[in-house]
């Protein structure tokens, strides 16, 4: 019998949910919820981006696939792909935004060194266009014939962790 927390799971415990709840009460994220919380749409979420999902659809087979495992990975009861897609558009998106800043700045204070000493921090800025395809992203047009959309990156030097996208 399998003894040790799956690595999922170890990833989790490093996470400060008492921070993530403080900012879902903040946006009332969770009003009126009564299965599909915060807390587990950001798990979904998690495991859909380490698991490489490019969809909802794939991400909810990949945890039907593992459904005797989502409660023992923190995620509690399965869910569906409309509540996953509910909870998605319903939501506020500040609260996972705030909450990724939050974690970046861990990161930047537990990686922290002094490489310049220059008595501040040093960045660096970088801009740059990810080509689209106009026939399925007719959003992102920014030519006649071209789409496209400019993501800005601020990047700490020091701490090599981007601190603003």
């Amino acid at each position: 019998m399998f003894q040790d927390k799956y690595v999922f799971a170890q990833l989790v415990s490093f996470l400060n949910r008492s921070k993530f709840n403080r900012i879902v009460s903040k946006y009332k994220g969770d009003k009126y919820v009564k299965h599909f919380s915060c807390w587990n749409q950001l798990l979904v979420l998690m495991f859909g981006q380490l698991s490489n999902r490019e969809s909802l659809r794939s991400l909810i087979v990949a945890l039907d696939a593992h459904y005797s495992k989502c409660y023992h990975l923190g995620m509690g009861k399965n869910v569906s792909r409309s509540s996953l897609a509910r909870a998605n558009q319903d939501r506020d998106y500040h609260i996972f935004e705030e909450y990724a800043y939050y974690l970046v700045n861990q990161a930047r204070e537990k990686k922290a060194v002094s490489i310049f000493n220059l008595g501040g921090n040093v960045y660096a800025f970088d801009s740059t266009t990810i080509d689209l395809c106009l026939s399925v992203f007719w959003w992102a047009k920014f030519r006649r014939n071209k789409g496209g959309i400019k993501i800005h990156t601020l990047y700490d030097v020091e701490t090599q962790i981007p601190t603003f996208f």
